[in-house]
């Protein structure tokens, strides 16, 4: 056993991108002094700022190299209002000095502000669109010459397919819904408007006023299926259909979702392509597309990927969302919501320095780059005093971006987001609310990061062909798998991988090498029923049904009321766990869990529906039994953290050194009465065993850069972390 004592401030050679301000500030002086000046003579004189490019200054292009692509950027602030027929002054308070207050204080790498929201009425002076009421000068032209002053891009927050006026002006553009009558929000993305307002308005922005890009909202989950005319008669042409499902339970309707689910796909392509034909330098961004909402390879030509998780319960919101974005191949951020409360509460307060921190830190330790949401006056100016808040957490942030920002996961667990199971079964074209599916995922997930997995969430696009990469895989409640898909996760467990089915519905799926037949109720979904509801102790082997059990795990027992399956053990395999009819360990009981070999590997199924109840209704027994079977088909884990359930640990490898993130997540997230929190209680001391082939020279706690202790024996490097307060990453030098 050896004790050495790692050198400090490894991290030092790791590079830091300083903030963009920083970099061409000096330079840039000049011309920031003269684009202020010109903006307050405006501004006195009530009208728009003169063009500097006029006077020899520079014009500042999208192209302009002196400004980070949002490609590369790391930290921004997101500004909307959504403008609607209220707004009669907008650019009254708009001033040089609010939006330097902003840069000065927070130094970000882009803003992004309002120029059309959901109402569809631009809070810029478009000459092309629909614009809001009235306007005190040109407020975009200020926002952009200050900002290309400072070296800061500025980005447009757009409502894309969700458009009010674009539909109440012309109804012949709006989506059709089942009931054959016009959306009153939601254009089609069969029609026009997308050639005659949302691209000549892009164009405009890139060329008139020298925006460097786009975040588009209301887009993927804004967007309808379409029941007109265009819609249908493309639909019969494709499929040879005479008669369109309206609802679910019609012939087709998987297919009709399918067909609607590529026409935004052709739709996003169309105006990203048509935007790189003529400003090639623009980046757009897409809300939520090929994100959790379309677990799906990206097919269009955005720059980046971007989305804003929820405003409430925002923390797991943000685990989930993030592990859908780290692995889509394309740069990533995500966005919080400054301020907390239900949507629509008419008094909505600023969330704390603590609690976006630690939202923050869940985006960070996946790699992805962060920005936060703060509201617009109904004039487009800001509420200057919340900037406080923006500004400490971007200290926050910027202190952990090189160890952070663009780190790459190092393959452990994988929990499979099935997107053809998803797209069968979801209520929507592109969204993960009210599927089963998802908060039967979530609810997995949960468990695992509460047991300190490192875990990815991956799709089909990602596995296929790449399983072996991954000691365990996890497929969570899903009914239905592509075949060849199916076939390739058999094989991979014959080939030495471990498999985890969830659910017998899972199970269901691989009876062949289960050996068990499959048993499925007609209605697979727990009823809202009571936990004390009679079963009867007789029931037949293979019997599924949703009934109440007991689990029990490690001499404790644990209520729970779901879909579970009744099955015989065969002499290969072994059970994991009882589920009791009773409250009592003396009652009767049937198998919770088996383990059998499969070839080369190992195969697990978990004989009940977990997720949806741990989502839902968790207890301790529950996720430290899943953590048990985990434990069987994965037992040699890379990390291992031991000290509390309130840490995310995401095992990651950045500028070719391996970084282990913790994040603490101890607070009151899912309390629906608490929309403000300032005490996230420390945790530790956390015992950490990294499995590392040799001993390493250091283990470094970023970003304070002390230099932590360690022993290594029989491969494991293991070292104690007192104390964690909201987000460390400890930087192995192997």
């Amino acid at each position: 056993m050896a004790m050495r004592r790692p050198r400090s401030r490894e991290l030092t050679r790791l590079p830091l991108p300083l903030p963009s301000f920083d970099r061409h500030r000096t330079q840039h002086r000049a011309w920031q002094l003269v684009a202020s000046l010109l903006a307050w003579v405006a501004l006195l004189a009530g009208g728009p700022a003169p063009s500097v490019a006029a006077l020899g200054a520079p014009s500042a292009p999208a192209s302009d190299p002196l400004r980070l692509k949002r490609s590369q950027a790391f930290l921004g602030i997101h500004f909307d209002f959504h403008a609607g027929r209220d707004c009669t002054e907008i650019g009254r308070n708009t001033t040089p000095a609010m939006i330097e207050n902003i840069l000065e204080q927070v130094r970000p790498d882009y803003l992004q502000i309002d120029c059309k929201g959901h109402p569809g009425l631009s809070s810029y002076p478009t000459k092309v669109g629909n614009r809001a009421p009235g306007f005190v000068g040109d407020p975009l032209r200020l926002w952009r010459q200050i900002t290309a002053a400072h070296g800061v891009s500025l980005y447009m927050h757009y409502s894309g397919v969700w458009d009010s006026e674009a539909v109440r002006a012309h109804p012949e553009w709006a989506a059709v819904r089942a009931d054959g009558k016009p959306d009153s929000n939601a254009t089609s993305v069969f029609g026009p408007y997308v050639d005659q307002l949302l691209i000549p308005q892009l164009r405009e922005l890139a060329g008139d006023y020298g925006v460097d890009g786009m975040w588009v909202d209301g887009e993927c989950w804004a967007t309808i299926p379409d029941f007109g005319e265009v819609a249908v008669r493309a639909f019969r042409e494709r499929t040879g259909v005479s008669t369109v499902p309206r609802q679910a339970s019609d012939a087709y309707w998987v297919e009709w979702m399918d067909f609607q689910r590529e026409a935004f796909r052709k739709y996003l392509r169309h105006y990203v392509d048509e935007l790189g034909r003529s400003h090639p330098d623009f980046e757009i961004a897409s809300n939520w597309a090929f994100s959790d909402h379309m677990p799906e390879p990206v097919t269009a030509k955005v720059a980046f990927l971007s989305g804003d998780f929820s405003p409430q319960n925002s923390l797991n919101s943000a685990r989930f969302s993030a592990r859908c974005l780290e692995n889509q191949g394309k740069p990533w951020d995500l966005m919080s919501w400054s301020f907390s409360a239900p949507q629509g509460h008419p008094v909505r307060p600023l969330k704390s320095i603590p609690q976006l921190a630690q939202e923050a830190a869940i985006v960070l330790a996946q790699g992805g780059g962060y920005q936060a949401y703060f509201r617009q006056k109904r004039d487009g100016s800001i509420y200057d005093w919340q900037m406080r808040l923006m500004a400490e957490v971007a200290k926050f942030c910027r202190a952990r971006q090189a160890v952070c920002h663009r780190s790459e996961a190092v393959p452990q667990v994988a929990l499979l987001y099935s997107r053809a199971a998803h797209y069968r079964s979801s209520p929507r074209l592109f969204a993960p609310w009210g599927s089963a599916g998802v908060q039967a995922l979530r609810g997995v997930l949960q468990a695992l990061i509460e047991a300190q997995n490192s875990v990815e969430i991956v799709s089909e696009h990602h596995l296929t062909g790449r399983m072996s990469r991954w000691p365990l895989i996890v497929i969570p409640e899903w009914d239905y798998l592509e075949s060849g898909f199916r076939d390739e996760l058999a094989a991979y467990a014959r080939a030495g991988g471990s498999l985890l089915l969830v659910g017998p519905a899972a199970a269901a799926l691989f009876a062949q090498e289960t050996g068990m037949p499959p048993s499925l109720p007609a209605a697979a979904a727990p009823a809202a029923a009571s936990p004390q509801v009679a079963v009867p102790v007789d029931e037949r082997e293979g019997e599924t049904a949703v009934a109440a059990r007991y689990l029990e795990h490690d001499g404790w027992l644990a209520g729970l009321h779901t879909l579970r399956q009744k099955i015989t053990t065969a002499s290969a395999t072994r059970s994991l766990g009882r589920l009791h009819v009773q409250d009592d360990p003396s009652s009767p009981s049937e198998t919770a869990a088996t383990l059998m070999p499969l070839g080369e590997g190992k195969l697990g199924v978990l004989w009940f529906n977990f997720g949806e109840r741990y989502l839902n209704g968790r207890t301790a027994v529950a996720r430290d039994f899943l953590q048990a079977v985990v434990r069987e088909l994965y037992p040699d884990p890379l990390v291992e953290v031991t000290g509390s359930h309130h840490v995310d640990v995401s095992l990651r490898r950045n500028h070719g050194r391996l970084v282990l993130n913790l994040v603490n997540t101890a607070g009151p997230h899912e309390q629906e009465k608490q929309y403000v929190f300032d005490d996230i209680p420390p945790v530790g001391p956390l015992t950490i065993h990294l499995r590392l082939a040799k001993a390493p020279q250091s283990i470094t706690r970023q970003p304070s850069g002390e230099a932590l202790p360690f022993r290594y024996h029989d491969g494991r490097a293991s070292v104690r972390l007192p104390r964690l307060e909201v987000h460390e990453a400890l930087v192995v030098e192997e």
